[in-house]
């Protein structure tokens, strides 16, 4: 069974940052590119990064662009975003998604996503 478990998430002023983690299990690991998506209160998703297998590339949404960094541990199937210079507008359920294949798809087609880790940016 695939598994996509996110954590980090919490209460961080403007200007802060915080790092989020997604431990998986159930599928290889290596094999796919994988993705952080979120959902801000009374919005749909909306596609944030991307990091092909190998960490060959990475891809971001212009709205996070030069803020926040998609990483990988593949020794420990785990995929990071460090997110930085946070702003009230990032406030969102985070998740983790797992690609179909091992490249960056435009459309953004995923094939599982985590639970979701709640960030909330706040005075």
């Amino acid at each position: 069974e695939v598994q996509l478990v996110e954590s980090g998430g919490g209460l961080v002023q403007p200007g802060g940052s915080l790092r989020l983690s997604c431990l998986t299990s159930g599928f290889i690991f290596n094999w796919y590119a994988m993705a952080w998506v979120r959902q801000a209160p009374g919005k749909g998703l909306e596609w944030i990064a991307t990091i092909n297998t190998g960490s060959r590339s990475t891809y971001y949404a212009d709205v996070v662009e030069g803020r926040f960094t998609i990483s990988r541990d593949d020794a420990n199937n785990t995929l990071y975003l460090q997110l930085n210079s946070l702003e009230t507008e990032d406030t969102a359920i985070y998740y983790c998604a797992r690609g179909y294949t091992s490249d960056y798809d435009a459309l953004h087609r995923f094939s599982h996503r985590g639970q979701g880790t709640q960030v909330t940016v706040s005075s």
